[in-house]
């Protein structure tokens, strides 16, 4: 393991005998992939996630984000399709040489068959597992394919060695089975999915690497702890007349947006549904209240709290109550969701389920059966499961993508009789 103090490559023997620290410099490794289990990591492999999700030290990023990050890294090295493919052939030669020799071509056909049987079963299990990501779902669906035609040809070749017909014919349903359920799985991309890493072992992680080197200069610390501390938020944007309006759902994501510059860099104020930031809350409404062409637009999760935001912004005294301002709500939805072509990190949960179970009827009358069904079962998005920079440019897209809402391009129109109220087609 490299150390990221001086570079210089240190082996299990070297940390060893330094007491875990580097032989050249004497810094500390922070983690000791061989004590750590399944999940191994290491120095130069958590500095490059810091570094990837700041997008250099660029743009500040919250602890969410950065343990969505690292659980989708696992999770693309828990399947790969060419080191699937190379052991698949490896095993088949294997056993038809082994058995060969043993059982003749009658045990070398048993066993092949049972071989192809296991290997076609894991990997339909694959392709609904909510241990993988979208796109190894997707590999494991097209590994059934080939697994389908190697099936076929070898047992083709056997049934006209042996002049079997038996044989020819298991060897044809297996075969298109195999290849039918590959061309029928690809596209479960609504699937919920596990965390493989635990939010306790990854905030160990992330206390460690900071004791050790000091704190991660964009990482984000809670809302709660800037407002105790009494933390001035740039009280510039008071003085300016924004047209626009952000509102999220949590003061996490809030805050996110405002430590990058977002409300200036797109000339729009951004405010929490919790009242964040407390600091400037009341002054920036009252500025925006006097705005006859403010148009607010809704930002959340897509979880059934998430999706009772539009509806709060409208009936509250505190937000827009009897008032024509123009609401757009720009996602996360179950439609965005269930139609996203993308690989989103869709979570499950009982609680989940039973908020979804309590919606009001003025929220489930704008959801189709789908998404209804959808959110019944407890599925949710959480928008911190998108990489900040990827986050900020969907944000970015979805405004200007509503700039002319005569046009109603991407929009459908839900509205009430004193508030106008849009909803984007799609989440980036």
């Amino acid at each position: 393991m490299k150390c990221i103090n001086c570079g210089t490559d240190n082996n299990l023997k070297d940390r060893t005998a330094n007491y875990g620290k580097c032989s050249n410099c004497g810094h500390l490794f922070v983690f000791e992939p061989t004590s750590m289990g399944a999940i191994k990591l290491t120095d130069p492999m958590f500095a490059k996630a810091i570094s990837d999700i700041s997008v250099n030290n660029t743009l500040f990023f919250t602890p969410k984000q950065m343990f969505y990050l690292l659980d989708s890294r696992f999770r693309k090295k828990a399947f790969n399709r060419v080191g699937f493919g190379s052991v698949y052939i490896f095993g088949l030669i294997f056993f038809t040489i082994f058995t060969s020799s043993l059982g003749g071509t009658l045990g070398t056909l048993i066993l092949n068959f049972i071989y192809q049987i296991i290997t076609i079963t894991i990997l339909i299990k694959n392709t609904n597992s909510p241990k993988l990501n979208a796109a190894s779902r997707k590999g494991s669906a097209k590994s059934l394919i080939f697994v389908g035609v190697m099936t076929l040809i070898s047992g083709i070749f056997y049934g006209v060695q042996i002049n079997s017909f038996l044989v020819y014919v298991v060897a044809v349903l297996l075969g298109m089975f195999s290849i039918y359920k590959g061309a029928t799985l690809p596209n479960q991309t609504t699937i919920a999915q596990e965390f493989l890493i635990g939010e306790s072992a990854y905030q160990d992680w992330l206390n460690r690497w900071q004791e050790v080197n000091g704190n991660i200069q964009k990482l984000l610390t809670a809302p709660e702890e800037l407002n105790n501390q009494a933390t001035p938020i740039n009280s510039d944007v008071t003085a300016y007349s924004f047209d626009r309006l952000i509102v999220c759902d949590s003061a996490d994501v809030a805050q996110f947006l405002i430590a990058n510059n977002f409300h200036f860099e797109n000339n729009c104020a951004i405010l929490s549904i919790t009242g964040y930031p407390e600091s400037i809350f009341q002054t920036t409404m009252d500025m925006l209240r006097r705005n006859p062409e403010l148009k607010v637009y809704a930002l959340h999760s897509c979880t059934p709290r998430g999706l009772g935001l539009v509806n709060r912004l409208k009936t509250s005294s505190n937000w827009f109550q009897n008032s024509n301002v123009v609401i757009i709500d720009m996602g996360i939805t179950p439609h965005q969701v269930i139609a996203a072509k993308k690989n989103i990190f869709i979570e499950t949960s009982p609680q989940s389920a039973s908020e979804a179970s309590q919606l009001s009827s003025e929220i489930c009358n704008n959801l189709s059966p789908e998404e209804l069904q959808w959110l019944q079962a407890g599925n949710f998005v959480n928008l911190e499961s998108f990489r900040p920079q990827q986050l900020i440019q969907i944000i970015q897209r979805g405004i200007a993508n509503t700039l002319n809402l005569e046009s109603d391009g991407g929009l459908l129109v839900v509205g009430s009789p004193d508030t106008y109220i849009y909803t984007t087609e799609s989440f980036g």
